[in-house]
């Protein structure tokens, strides 16, 4: 009896085929979402961005958490794309209808965004993934467990130098990961959001609270016209405002 071979099947080819592809890519990341600035006409990350909303009355209602109802306008979190929106009409002209803009639009932003860092850090600690004190801090840092530094914009150079030149020292023997250090709130402010009277150093765990932290500062860094968005985010002197 002559052996045969069962001709191949062009349809099972492609079915495999494309169940291979599939499987190939089922475990690619997804893309980061994008949208345009509505000032700059970029395509950027909308972790750089600010989203917007008109509310049924005209009203222009920022929506840092992208949960409002309504078409976003996404704006990017600078303070010059901010000026140059509310200066040109760019809202309404994005929104095709007449919008109704607070004249502090900007500070409103600025707030908001001050107390979603805020917000962030009394989850982190909350969660179990922060920690405040100065030999805490430093400790932590030493054992390569803070993925994000804050410190208080208004604390003594000392003890903040202290801990940023270990940190930096951790990040080099890390093959040069080094740990974002923040610093955009008062030691009061820092103090509230994470249970005390007051805080000057704060460490984060490496993961999800400190990565979005870092993404929160470097808005609110944005927003407040800072050019340097991380690694010592302050407020602005008067002569920058």
């Amino acid at each position: 009896m002559t052996a045969t071979t069962a001709p191949h099947s062009h349809a099972a080819s492609g079915r495999d085929g494309k169940a291979a592809t599939h499987r190939r890519g089922a475990g690619r990341p997804a893309a980061a979402p994008e949208r345009r600035c509505l000032a700059s006409g970029e395509v950027l990350l909308k972790a750089q961005l600010l989203r917007f909303v008109v509310a049924p009355d005209g009203l222009l209602v920022p929506d840092l958490a992208e949960r409002l109802p309504g078409r976003g306008l996404w704006l990017q979190a600078r303070q010059d794309m901010m000026a140059k929106a509310c200066a040109r009409n760019l809202f309404a002209k994005a929104a095709k209808r007449q919008v109704r803009v607070p004249e502090d639009l900007a500070q409103q932003v600025e707030k908001l965004a001050l107390r979603r860092c805020l917000d962030l850090l009394g989850l982190a600690r909350r969660a179990g993934s922060g920690g405040a004190g100065f030999e805490k801090v430093k400790a932590a840092v030493r054992a390569g467990n803070v993925g994000a530094l804050v410190q208080a914009a208004d604390a003594a150079d000392d003890g903040r130098h202290k801990i940023q030149a270990l940190a930096r020292a951790v990040g080099s023997r890390a093959e040069g990961s080094q740990v974002p250090v923040l610093q955009f709130c008062s030691a009061a402010e820092l103090g509230a959001a994470v249970g005390r009277e007051a805080a000057v150093h704060v460490g984060i765990a490496p993961g999800r609270f400190a990565e979005g932290l870092v993404r929160e500062v470097q808005r609110l860094a944005g927003l407040r016209g800072a050019v340097e968005q991380c690694n010592g985010v302050g407020r602005p002197t008067e002569g920058e405002r």
